[in-house]
């Protein structure tokens, strides 16, 4: 089994990808990427740094040369992303990846084959890009550099030894499993996945006003308190992007709805916070709460109240029960995760709803649940 990193000796013996910074660099790897006959790709970016997030670092691999694109470097990406289109790219749990690309880079991949959704779908009950590694490959993956800055220039070479890693091992991990794919006969329920997740994840919207800042913990608020618990949740953005840090490492949830909870019954609140918050953001903080406090009562927000929940009657109960029973045997007799063919508020709707429903169940999880 090959192991990288496994004492000092051998990190001094790391292979490190050139990183294409500049525009003529990019243009000449553009055509070797035009002919390429397989592309795997992957991506970094700085959400655990940054507010909001981007896009650091583009990886590829193909036959013969790994690259690192840094797109922090100014380059128009435009001819990169048109060569890509031309390719189904190679990625491993690409979902982040495509939301990615769309929100910062308005891309959108033509067709992928993940990895991840190979290996579920042909059983696999381990199926991160490590243990599909170690398992299918005999290669031990290096992990020290999962939570780095990829914001960060210049990259240390085992930040570009682990970003590499994501790609390097992709083409021969694909041909294994398509190959498990043809034996079971589900390359087409792999191609259908695919083009859901591509869907799924490049249709990016705003997000609710009303609800964005119902955080965890709110329900059980009343309308004062979600009134103060809004006014911070507006003070966090505008404060974590002025400092570009993360909304979590400015207040964290759990503080800002206890805070709302406190002030909403005249509590000091002081004492919840950080104990070495600057005198700023204290008094930014107690304005705040002071502000939305003292709004007038008809501009406190409702309390969230959840829809109602649908009456199932005695024959949509059974219709669900003999759908759960047929997933579950299937599943048994295909050795993948029922989820994997219907997750229960899909087996819901399918019970207690005639028209629509099948819009969110693909052709061959209906041809497994017979309903096609």
């Amino acid at each position: 089994m090959e192991v990288l990193f496994l004492d000092a000796n051998r990190e001094r013996q790391l292979y490190c990808a050139p990183v294409i910074d500049t525009q003529e660099r990019l243009s000449s790897f553009i055509n070797d990427l035009d002919e390429a006959p397989w592309v795997a790709l992957d991506t970094e970016a700085d959400s655990l740094h940054a507010y909001p997030e981007k896009l650091c670092l583009v990886q590829i691999s193909i036959p013969g040369k790994d690259i690192l694109v840094d797109p922090l470097s100014g380059m128009d990406l435009e001819q990169l992303f048109t060569s890509l289109n031309r390719h189904t790219l190679l990625m491993h749990g690409s979902d982040y990846d495509v939301r990615l690309f769309k929100m910062g880079h308005d891309f959108t991949p033509s067709a992928i084959f993940d990895t991840m959704l190979a290996a579920r779908l042909v059983g696999r009950t381990q199926f991160g890009l490590s243990s599909l590694s170690s398992e299918i490959l005999g290669v031990e993956l290096e992990k020290t550099s999962q939570k780095a800055n990829w914001a960060k220039r210049p990259l240390t070479d085992k930040m570009r030894e682990y970003a590499l890693n994501d790609t390097r091992y992709l083409k021969p991990l694909v041909d294994a499993l398509r190959s498990e794919l043809k034996a079971s006969g589900r390359i087409e329920w792999h191609q259908q996945e695919c083009g859901r997740l591509i869907r799924d994840n490049s249709n990016v919207q705003e997000p609710d006003s009303d609800k964005v800042w119902r955080i965890k913990g709110s329900a059980r608020l009343e309308p004062e308190a979600l009134s103060i618990l809004r006014g911070l949740w507006l003070w966090r953005e505008k404060e974590a992007k002025r400092r570009n840090r993360p909304p979590y490492f400015v207040l964290s949830p759990e503080v800002m709805v206890k805070i709302s909870e406190e002030a909403a019954h005249g509590k000091n609140t002081d004492i919840l916070l950080p104990r070495r918050i600057p005198d700023y953001r204290l008094k930014e903080i107690q304005k705040c709460i002071k502000s939305f406090r003292s709004l007038p009562e008809d501009e406190w927000p409702d309390r969230h109240k959840s829809p109602p929940r649908k009456h199932i009657t005695p024959a949509q109960k059974k219709r669900f029960e003999e759908i759960q029973k047929k997933r579950n045997q299937e599943a048994t007799g295909l050795a993948i995760d029922p989820t994997i063919i219907a997750s229960r508020a899909t087996m819901v709707r399918l019970a207690c709803e005639a028209e629509g429903v099948f819009e969110d169940v693909l052709p061959w999880q209906q041809q497994v649940l017979g309903f096609s």
